[in-house]
């Protein structure tokens, strides 16, 4: 599994939402809320099944983040294992618990939707 640069991995830990576009609607960039803990990365859709863009990315595919004013070209790989889950999970709750959405991105319905993000 390839790994971010250090660089962007800081960028992704410290900006609170990233544009994504998918390979579908390239032309129709998406802002949603990303975690990095440690050197992975994922994202989750609050809109669970139904987020366009995690429709778009559901069997896993590429994509591109908006970081920091730079295309950053990705591959998503969708997370099923618990560990997995539960570190986004966590992660979602430490960075954004001062928002009223925090508790909707670690709901039920959505924990399914957790990617992970690896460099292309």
């Amino acid at each position: 599994m390839a790994t971010f640069d250090k660089d962007t991995l800081k960028h992704l830990h410290d900006q609170q939402e990233v544009a994504i576009r998918t390979e579908k609607h390239p032309d129709t960039p998406v802002t949603i809320w990303v975690v990095a803990p440690g050197d992975d990365v994922f994202v989750r859709s609050v809109r669970a099944a139904k987020g366009r863009w995690y429709k778009d990315l559901a069997k896993g595919g590429d994509a591109t983040l908006e970081v920091a004013g730079r295309a950053v070209p990705v591959k998503a790989v969708p997370a099923t294992d618990r560990p997995s889950v539960e570190r986004a999970s966590g992660e979602y709750l430490r960075k954004y618990r001062t928002s009223p959405y925090a508790q909707a991105m670690v709901k039920t319905e959505t924990l399914p939707t957790t990617l992970r993000l690896e460099p292309r």
